[in-house]
């Protein structure tokens, strides 16, 4: 196993929970966006939580909680049956004015800034910390986290890689990345260019587009891959076989969350995601690379 891996595997097997902090009074606290909900969980303070939004669903104890649905389309209903004392929400959480209903109805509503940009991860820890108390943890989390950002930038520049990101949803048309999108931000990361970088956010692009693009590495996210059917079906998407990146079948696959989330564990994916670029640029790694 590479180092990036077992990095990886202790970054979500050793929470900071480890930690010994004063004690803080029960509260009812309702987490709303997948980031947010990773860090609570890494500091140990998942056992406060009453319920979470579709987005949420790492690790196992945030997954069983009821689900209030999709962050952006949030009914104050739904969120008020849970009884919740404050709301943790990530800023593209709403409608705005579903967040000031519940505001009015009581419920204190925390608003934690989440640009998916690597350089903010460690800032969103404190900043949720604070909210939970637990100032200590969160210092310690975040210095963890800034040491395998400042690894990650320290790195050798990659050789010449041209990527696509590939986006796939139940039954809808895959996309593919374009500039300002969490993708982006991903690639900008690891330092692999992005072969889609001229277009904006998500499209779906023809294969005349793929061909005249040329990628040569497809990243896709584990449920991406299992929405559009799997590889065997990815492969049959008009045009990629003709692109560098079908002809070798060349696809690296990650965790959804882990990936583009910008939560805890993104730092240590994409230090393995640029082993595997590297390996897959020399030629040391198999066509297809998932993790395990």
């Amino acid at each position: 196993m590479n180092r990036w891996l077992v990095r990886l595997a202790l970054a979500w097997l050793m929470p900071i929970s480890a930690l010994t902090t004063a004690a803080q009074p029960p509260s009812r606290d309702l987490v709303l966006g997948g980031d947010l909900a990773e860090i609570v969980a890494e500091l140990g303070e998942a056992q406060r939580l009453i319920g979470r939004d579709d987005t949420s669903q790492f690790p196992a104890a945030i997954e069983a909680l009821p689900s209030v649905g999709y962050l952006r389309q949030l009914a104050a209903e739904g969120v008020l049956s849970l009884r919740p004392e404050r709301l943790l929400v990530a800023d593209q959480a709403g409608p705005a004015e579903v967040l000031a209903q519940l505001e009015a109805s009581g419920v204190t509503v925390i608003r934690i800034a989440t640009p998916p940009r690597l350089e903010a991860i460690p800032a969103k820890v404190r900043a949720v910390a604070d909210a939970l108390g637990q100032a200590e943890r969160g210092e310690v989390l975040a210095s963890r986290l800034e040491a395998e950002i400042a690894e990650l930038a320290a790195l050798p520049e990659l050789p010449p890689l041209r990527a696509m990101f590939l986006l796939g949803h139940g039954g809808a048309t895959p996309r593919v990345a374009g500039r300002e999108t969490a993708a982006q931000a991903m690639m900008d990361a690891v330092g692999v260019t992005n072969a889609f970088a001229e277009m904006p956010g998500y499209q779906p692009v023809g294969g005349e587009a793929l061909i005249r693009q040329a990628p040569e590495v497809v990243i896709a996210t584990r449920g991406g891959l299992e929405a559009m059917g799997g590889e065997a079906r990815l492969w049959q998407l008009p045009g990629l076989a003709l692109t560098p990146a079908g002809q070798a079948r060349r696809l690296v696959v990650f965790d959804d969350q882990a990936l583009l989330g910008f939560g805890p564990r993104t730092p240590a994916t994409l230090l393995a995601l640029y082993e595997r670029l590297e390996r897959l640029a020399m030629g040391q790694l198999p066509s297809t690379e998932a993790t395990p």
